[in-house]
């Protein structure tokens, strides 16, 4: 992705300093931005990590997939309920990915990249099990129905764990797209810190964009259990743009571009111009993704329709900021976007991601934006994505923090299962389906367990809220609302708050410079393996490459699922984490340091900087 020049950046901070933008509030985004990612951790299907954050959780989901003979242990639960739809669950990935690819440094200085990284492969993993064959994908398990009608815990679920897939016969080009879409942002995001990884998320993420643009077919017409909970509004048109330029993304290969071009007017890219971005629709963001190719200066012979794609993301920013001629989004008195009765919290998280990376990547550019009541600086653009923050934290009519466990006052009966029943390690005992709602569900007791990070539905347009456990529609939090919100916190996080005392103007700053990317860029080989007493051994050698612009004075690695001897580091007190070896204290630009390790069987060792320093 462009970035900018450490020049380049001070001139537009300079340049942006004096723009005009909402008032500086006092808001934690490190801490909600952490909080965001441990929602993720509490919606973890399958055997869980002995070290995590979420205490209160335990296995679950051992057997998903048996009677169909796959494994689909793992992945996410979808909100409240214990039923893993692959459609939004992909999204939510999608997005967790283009969050780390934006603001990976921002990441790093929260020291949060390495759980957001976590995050995402517990996606990715769950999709490279369902995605058994090219043209075979399992994309739900559990019924929504069944789910529905008991209250138990996960761990306790009694409810038929029943697995639907598509396949050549039986399409579904939305969700076959979206998770290719998924799997090619991930490996982007994971091209620096596993190389052998991204390269297994990019094969799988090419053959389902295949499957999904070779036998095209709406999924909810081929599953109808999935119609009811997640129907396809827009059709499949916008996520066959959406995998499209991901894959150009993730790859570089103008073949994915020129698909987009050629297939921009038919399948709707140039032609929509929405208010929402969502699950479901996603022509917003492939019109804001496109955007950048040309505020960065490319396009080439693909120009003209990138322009298109251009007007239409225009279109959505200005909606949003109410400077669309009348056409925008609705807010409520209170100043929040309100797109939608049902979970409109999803549809605010969203938006707010777009606003945030287009203001970025606008000031990159140098240039403004000219909407139809006047000109906007990427300040005020960044500046209204932050009050949609702030208010989901708590700057709002009714003081009320929509992430469950910021602030002092939050939801306290959360639509949510796991969070309602005391933990299995609190009551050992089984919840059964109908003895949760008695006991439970219509408790007028706080939430045992405090969901840290869930954003939920949120107000109605009035800005009022009813924190009740029944209110299904505005206190039960999902996957696909946190997932973008994780983004613009890590963003805001690196804002300054307010460029001085009695001044109420923050200083906008540009998106961290780093033109290398990761500061490392690992690249893993096999060179050798052996068979010991009926045991195969592999031999593995790791450069690890610098891409971060600057010599690297510290760096602090997390080496994963290592089985035997490690050689060209040296490890530390704490445990799976590595350092610089005594014979190395500066790494130059561009120099590569030498890793060697022993591997029995198995995949190999997953190897992520946690921290590094310059200088």
């Amino acid at each position: 992705m462009a970035r900018l020049t450490m020049a380049s950046a001070a001139a537009v901070a300079l340049l942006l300093l004096a723009a005009s933008s909402a008032s500086a509030s006092p808001m934690d985004y490190g801490g909600a931005f952490d909080k965001c990612l441990q929602f993720f951790e509490a919606q973890r299907s399958g055997k869980l990590p002995a070290e995590r954050a979420v205490k209160w959780r335990g296995d679950s989901g051992h057997t998903d997939g048996y009677l169909q003979g796959v494994d689909l242990v793992g992945g996410y639960y979808d909100a409240g309920d214990h039923v893993k739809f692959g459609f939004p669950m992909a999204y939510a990935v999608t997005m967790l990915s283009w969050g780390v690819l934006e603001f990976e440094k921002e990441m790093v200085a929260a020291d949060d990249l390495n759980r957001a990284l976590d995050a995402i492969r517990w996606g990715t993993n769950y999709f490279l099990k369902a995605h058994t064959e090219p043209n075979v994908l399992w994309v739900q398990v559990g019924d929504g129905d069944s789910d529905h009608l008991c209250w138990e815990r996960a761990e306790d679920m009694s409810t038929p764990r029943t697995a639907f897939k598509i396949d050549a016969s039986h399409p579904g080009s939305e969700v076959a797209g979206e998770t290719a879409a998924a799997l090619a942002a991930a490996s982007k995001a994971f091209r620096h810190y596993d190389s052998m990884y991204a390269d297994l998320l990019l094969m799988h993420a090419k053959q389902l964009f295949s499957f999904a643009d070779t036998f095209r077919g709406r999924y909810d017409d081929s599953l109808q259990c999935a119609k009811k909970f997640y129907p396809s509004a827009s059709g499949y048109q916008d996520e066959l743009l959406w995998a499209a330029v991901w894959l150009y993304e993730a790859t570089g290969d103008e073949t994915y571009l020129d698909y987009v071009v050629r297939n921009g007017e038919y399948l709707g890219g140039t032609g929509w111009a929405v208010r929402e971005f969502s699950w479901d629709n996603k022509y917003a963001g492939i019109q804001v993704l496109l955007s950048k190719v040309l505020l960065a200066g490319g396009g080439g012979d693909y120009a003209d329709t990138l322009k298109q794609f251009q007007a239409k993301a225009e279109f959505f920013v200005c909606a949003c900021i109410q400077k669309n001629g009348g056409n925008n989004v609705k807010t409520t008195p209170g100043g929040l976007l309100y797109v939608a009765d049902w979970n409109n919290m999803q549809y605010v998280s969203s938006a707010s991601f777009l606003l945030t990376v287009f203001a970025d990547y606008l000031a990159e550019s140098g240039d403004t934006l000219k909407c139809p009541d006047g000109e906007v600086k990427p300040a005020e653009i960044l500046a209204f994505a932050r009050s949609q923050a702030d208010y989901v934290l708590g700057k709002n009519p009714l003081s009320m923090s929509y992430m469950v466990g910021h602030g002092d006052k939050f939801p306290s009966h959360v639509h949510h299962r796991g969070a309602s029943i005391p933990s299995v390690y609190a009551v050992n005992d089984t919840v059964g389906c109908m003895d949760g709602f008695d006991a439970y569900y219509n408790s007028p007791g706080a939430d045992p367990n405090v969901l840290h990070g869930a954003l939920v539905g949120g107000p109605d347009c009035n800005d009022g809220f009813l924190d009740d456990r029944s209110n299904y529609q505005r206190a039960e939090p999902t996957l696909v609302a946190a997932a973008p919100m994780c983004g613009v916190l890590a963003r805001l996080a690196a804002e300054p708050a307010s460029s001085g005392a009695g001044d109420s103007t923050p200083g906008y700053q540009p998106p961290a410079s780093h033109e290398g990317g990761a500061p490392l860029e690992f690249v893993h080989t096999v060179t050798n393996s052996w068979m010991t007493n009926g045991v195969e051994y592999y031999r593995h050698a790791v450069t690890a490459k610098n891409t971060c612009g600057q010599p690297i004075t510290y760096v602090k690695l997390h080496i994963k699922e290592l089985t035997g001897a490690i050689y060209g580091v040296s490890a530390t007190q704490a445990k799976e984490m590595y350092e610089f070896p005594s014979w190395v204290s500066r790494l130059e630009a561009g120099d590569k340091l030498n890793i060697v390790y022993i591997q029995e069987g198995g995949p190999p060792a997953k190897i992520s900087v946690v921290d590094y320093k310059t200088g």
